[in-house]
């Protein structure tokens, strides 16, 4: 489905991606994993068409994306939910999630919005919320509703966990699951490796803008180096 060649980009002279080379096949879910400034994110923004690689190809379906406009990648079929959540604060959750379909030609999207109530009950309850007065929790759920209301075929999740209680990183990761298990491909950045590991098929680990490892999900989980770095463990 997805599929990155060799990509460089460059941040001015600081070269942030040193020819990184992943691919995502149709259905998976698959995490990108590693410490701040590893790359993650910026992986995830150039997918979406925000950074443009000096070097290298990006793929959807054996199509060339890199050169295209974000706004073109998302009609293509590739929504961002971005680090940090960054809803629209001053909208409502529900004009928040109409934005997500903004590039729709439906003119009939409330089949879409009561889907994203089933899957976030939470959000129905805070409809008319201006979405800068929702929690953590309730906003990265908003952000992640907004990207799928563009109907994608490929995810691209960044950080959902980050700032949220234990208890609401389950709920959010149940969420993730759930949104696969219905078809959604899902392209996970994240750095709690151990919860990323439970949910995803596939894993590649980003150290200083290259991939050092990857693998299978289940066998990173098992790997040393994984373990003493990014799960905490001492082997």
């Amino acid at each position: 489905m997805l599929e990155i060649q060799d990509l460089h980009v460059y941040y001015g002279q600081i070269h942030a991606l040193k020819g990184i080379s992943l691919q995502v096949g149709e259905g998976e879910i698959v995490a990108l994993l590693g410490n701040n400034g590893a790359g993650k994110t910026t992986t995830l923004r150039t997918l979406s068409g925000l950074l443009r690689p000096r070097a290298g190809q990006v793929l959807l379906d054996g199509t060339p994306i890199h050169g295209l406009p974000p706004h073109t990648v998302v009609q293509r079929g590739i929504a961002h939910s971005p680090e940090g959540r960054k809803v629209f604060n001053r909208l409502t959750v529900l004009e928040n999630l109409e934005m997500g379909a903004y590039l729709r030609k439906e003119s009939d999207i409330g089949e879409d919005l009561e889907q994203m109530f089933a899957l976030f009950p939470r959000l129905r309850e805070r409809r008319q919320q201006t979405a800068g007065t929702l929690s953590g929790g309730e906003q990265q759920m908003l952000a992640i509703g907004r990207a799928l209301m563009a109907r994608p075929r490929l995810l691209l999740l960044d950080e959902p966990s980050m700032g949220l209680a234990p208890l609401l990183v389950e709920q959010i990761f149940d969420t993730v699951a759930d949104i696969n298990r219905r078809g959604t491909t899902i392209l996970l950045v994240e750095q709690n490796a151990s919860i990323a590991l439970s949910v995803a098929q596939r894993a590649y680990v980003l150290e200083t803008g290259a991939i050092v490892l990857e693998g299978l999900a289940s066998d990173l989980v098992q790997n040393p180096e994984v373990q003493r770095a990014y799960l905490g463990e001492s082997v």
